[in-house]
This record gives structure tokens, C-alpha cells and sequence, in this order.
């Protein structure tokens, strides 16, 4: 054991050599990440999102369009940028992309509202840019179902109806809605904190593949196999070891300016969550030996990583359900690390559930390990022969 550590001591020393020689290893994960993690967390600090412009086309000009106005620019999630009688100025806008929806008032609206005629009113959201339009959509909505529900009040009211018969007029059936850990509606809870865990994933695998096709296109694998006493294994761990390290802490990192910066909630195990990080790490670190190990040149493999590891935030189901997709992608999506660790997250952070719960996707991280043991033959073969091609 003794000389084990050895061996892997030396070939780790070797790797930081390595790493600070070469100024890109260190740009590309820790600058990279940082910056992701200082871009999303600034990017989202509001949870949602806000001043969403759009437009008012009040053809009524009555006292409760201009209420509906006021109600309107009163919310956070909505900024007016527009008042017009005229809807192709608002239609005009609104292809421009200046505007993400429009609120039609109509002629009689207030009139007919009084006559209780049931007066329609007319929205207009642009799904091009999906989380605008939704939030505009969403606000206005709200703002004329409450307008409406004041207004019936007032009639009520008038017809000597008492306040608590009133609202069981407005609203028979009451909701009492909870949203488990997180009740403020914060999209970045569920965002963020698989965004950057998978970017982190993302730098794994990229420098895995850098750092062992480097060293075969270098053709400097003998050296590395020497410094590690002729032994695979152990110059596959001691590569790994650093980055491993570094990717831990920027981990790290991440957690505390979330959980404790940002207060992200954390109803279960930080230990257990910390474990999941690392076993998804390691994965994606995994994941880069195959990728390297089965395609011949580094070229090849950088691209094929780049591809394997983006579509895992389409699969991971922190966007989209995993469960809503197409029984074939569904058995795709077991195949990338980052859906093993949603879950992991979800379980520790979100639900609190106990470990039995996670225990399942992270035997399945640990089983990544297979094929990486599949192709350790053909790329321990490379490492002696030296025979990758160069380009």
C-alpha cells in the first residue's frame, strides 16, 4: 500500500506540474466556473422574473381600465411600457420585440361591466421568448380576475350581501396551496442549482479528455505510465486526483454562496449532498476516459464530450419532466450523470427525504465505472504504443 501511494504521489505531483505549466487547465475550470457561478447567481438574484414590458390598448378610457392600469404597474412582475386606444401600435411593438404581451380594454367595458354583461377582454402573449410571455401572460390574468372579483364584491355589496356570503359567491372553493421548500416561487432554487453543478460536470469531463488525449497526442504516455510504475490504475487515479480536488472545492464554493449567501433551502444532508456532488464528478471524469478511450483523436472526442455533456441538461428533467418524455429518451436520459444527481438534489435539498431515497441514482453514478473498465484495455494499449493518431 505504501508503494501504492507512491506511485500515485508522484504521478499527481507530476499533474500539477502540468497544470501550472499550462495555464489553460486552471482558466478552463476555475476561471470558467467562477464566472458562471458570479454570472447565473447575479443574473437571477430576484428569483423570477421582473419588468416584463408590455402594453395596455384601453379603448374604454374609463375610470376602471385606468384602475386596471394602476393594478398593473403596481406589480413587480410587469412594466407598462405602452398606452394606446390604437392595437396596431401595440401589434407594431410587440413584433419589434419591444413588448412581450398586450392587454386589450374594449369599447363598453366599464359600461357593460356595470350592466353585469359579462364584458371580454383580449390578450395577445408572444411565446418566442418563453419565460417573458408566460410571466406577462400570467400577471395580466391575475390583474383582471382580481379587478373582476372587486368589482363583483362592490355589486354585491350593494345588494346588502354580507362580506362572508360575498366570498362564497367569488370564491366557493378556497386554496391553500404549499409549495414544499420552497414558497416563495423562486425559479432559481430549482434553476441554478443544476445549472452550475452540471457547468462544473461539463468542465470534468472537457479536461479529462483534454488532459489524457494531450498526453497521447504528445506522446508522453510512457513517461506518465513510468511515473506511475507501469501500473494503468494508478496513473488514471493520480491524473485525476488534482482535478478532482479542484472541482471539489469549487463545489464547495457553489453550495456555500447558494445555501448560505443566497439561502437556497437544504432540508436534508449537506454531507450527503456534498457525497452526491462527488460521485457525479467522478462520473463525468469517467465519462471522459471512455470518450478518449474509444475515439481515436483527441478532436474527435473534445466534440463528441461537448455534445454528450450538453444534452444532459435536456435529460437531467430539472426543465422537463423525464417522466413526460418519450419512453426512448427516457432510457437515454439514464446514460447521463446529471440526471443522477438531480435527484440526488431534489431528494436531499428540496424534499428532505431520508438517504434510502438517493440511494439508487448514486449506485447509479458509481456504475459509470463500468465502461470505463470496458475500454481500459484498448486505451492502456494506447498509453503503451503511442499509437493515436496525432490529429
Amino acid at each position: 500500500m505504501k508503494e501504492i501511494f507512491h506511485y500515485i504521489w508522484q504521478v499527481t505531483l507530476r499533474e500539477l506540474q502540468r497544470i501550472v505549466s499550462r495555464p489553460l487547465y486552471l482558466t478552463a475550470s476555475v476561471g470558467a466556473f467562477l464566472f458562471s457561478l458570479f454570472f447565473f447567481m447575479t443574473l437571477m438574484k430576484a428569483g423570477a422574473a421582473e419588468e416584463m414590458p408590455v402594453a395596455l390598448v384601453d379603448m374604454d378610457q374609463s375610470s376602471i381600465s385606468r384602475r386596471l392600469a394602476h393594478e398593473m404597474q403596481a406589480t413587480p412582475s410587469v412594466n407598462i411600457q405602452l398606452v394606446t386606444n390604437n392595437y396596431a401600435e401595440a401589434r407594431d411593438a410587440m413584433q419589434q420585440g419591444k413588448i412581450y404581451g398586450i392587454l386589450v380594454v374594449p369599447h363598453g367595458f366599464y359600461s357593460n361591466l356595470a350592466s353585469l354583461k359579462r364584458p371580454r377582454v383580449d390578450f395577445y402573449v408572444t411565446n418566442a421568448y418563453t419565460v417573458g410571455g408566460n410571466t406577462a401572460y400570467k400577471q395580466m390574468l391575475t390583474i383582471v380576475n382580481l379587478i373582476s372579483g372587486a368589482f363583483q364584491r362592490e355589486v354585491l355589496r350593494k345588494k346588502g350581501m354580507t362580506d362572508d356570503i360575498i366570498m362564497h359567491r367569488i370564491q366557493p372553493v378556497s386554496i391553500d396551496a404549499h409549495m414544499v421548500a420552497n414558497p416563495w416561487g423562486n425559479y432559481t432554487i430549482y434553476l441554478v442549482s443544476t445549472v452550475l453543478p452540471g457547468i462544473l460536470g461539463v468542465i470534468a469531463l472537457m479536461l479529462t479528455v483534454f488532459a489524457v488525449g494531450f498526453e497521447l497526442k504528445s506522446k508522453t504516455t510512457r513517461e506518465w505510465l513510468r511515473t506511475a510504475g507501469g501500473n494503468y490504475t494508478i496513473a488514471m487515479i493520480g491524473k485525476l486526483l488534482p482535478y478532482t480536488v479542484i472541482y471539489m472545492a469549487l463545489g464547495v464554493v457553489c453550495y456555500a454562496v447558494m445555501f448560505s449567501m443566497f439561502g437556497f433551502p437544504v432540508l436534508g444532508s449537506h454531507w450527503r449532498l456534498l457525497f452526491g456532488l462527488l460521485l457525479f464528478i467522478m462520473a463525468m471524469e469517467v465519462m471522459g476516459i471512455v470518450l478518449i478511450g474509444l475515439l481515436p483523436t483527441l478532436r474527435d472526442a473534445i466534440s463528441v464530450g461537448a455534445l454528450y455533456s450538453m444534452l444532459g441538461f435536456s435529460l437531467s428533467g430539472f426543465t422537463y419532466p423525464v417522466m413526460g418524455m418519450l419512453p426512448p429518451v427516457q432510457a437515454l436520459s439514464w446514460l447521463e450523470p446529471l440526471r443522477h444527481y438531480y435527484v440526488i438534489y431534489v431528494n436531499e435539498a428540496l424534499m428532505g427525504a431520508p438517504a434510502i431515497n438517493s440511494t439508487p441514482a448514486a449506485l447509479m453514478l458509481v456504475a459509470f465505472i463500468i465502461p470505463a473498465l470496458c475500454v481500459a484495455p484498448r486505451l492502456h494499449h494506447a498509453l503503451i504504443y503511442q499509437n493515436y493518431p496525432l490529429k
